[in-house]
């Protein structure tokens, strides 16, 4: 789903989990193997592979857009959809890291700070979420698109100055994923001192006290 609107926010419709939208996320998993595979065919750093790893990246990263907003403008979403969508989102975004790196490609630490941003908040969605749900932001959408082309363009067998430009790419796509994951943090924070389920059990303790 992107990250236009956040997975946990969308309200649940009464369709059945078969449907176009849980297909299309149930495809993008199984292509996670399969970009895999690509990656690391022929030792890794063979342009055809890496040219074929780079369009099966594209082609699940045009899918995990797509199937929110199928799934939102045809009153598809459901609970399966809710919990499979970011498990996909992370598995493709941390296969690719974790196989750039391996490959020596990409800085270990630069996988590391992703991962550990994208897990931990995954992680306070579920803390707040009996409190409400924090709306994508713009910082969000934006860290999500340069993620997306810096690992793109990492994928792809660049040399010179376009590698240079994607080494720049990476280091935006780092700087707002730190960015955007301290802000979620305090947005966190703040949803649970200030949400009405908060509020509720201030005034049950006041009532005892009283």
């Amino acid at each position: 789903m992107s990250a236009a609107e956040e997975p946990l926010a969308a309200p649940l419709s009464a369709a059945s989990a078969w449907n176009i939208a849980n297909a299309l996320t149930v495809f993008r998993l199984v292509l996670v193997p399969v970009f895999v595979g690509a990656l690391f065919a022929d030792g890794g750093h063979q342009h055809g592979w890496r040219w074929t790893a780079f369009g099966v990246f594209a082609l699940a990263s045009y899918t995990d857009r797509v199937d929110g907003q199928i799934a939102r403008s045809r009153n598809l979403v459901t609970a399966f959809g809710k919990l499979a969508d970011p498990i996909a989102d992370k598995a493709l975004t941390g296969a690719a890291l974790i196989g750039l790196s391996a490959l020596d490609d990409l800085p270990w630490y630069v996988t590391v700070l992703v991962l550990v941003r994208e897990v931990g908040v995954t992680l306070l969605r579920f803390w707040v979420i009996r409190h409400g749900v924090i709306p994508a932001s713009r910082g969000g959408k934006l860290k999500t698109l340069l993620q997306g082309l810096a690992i793109g363009f990492y994928v792809l067998p660049l040399t010179g100055l376009l590698a240079t430009g994607r080494a720049w790419v990476m280091v935006l796509a780092v700087a707002v994923t730190a960015l955007t994951g301290i802000d979620y943090v305090a947005r966190a924070l703040t949803l649970r001192q200030t949400s009405a389920r908060a509020a509720m059990k201030r005034a049950r303790k006041a009532a005892r006290g009283a």
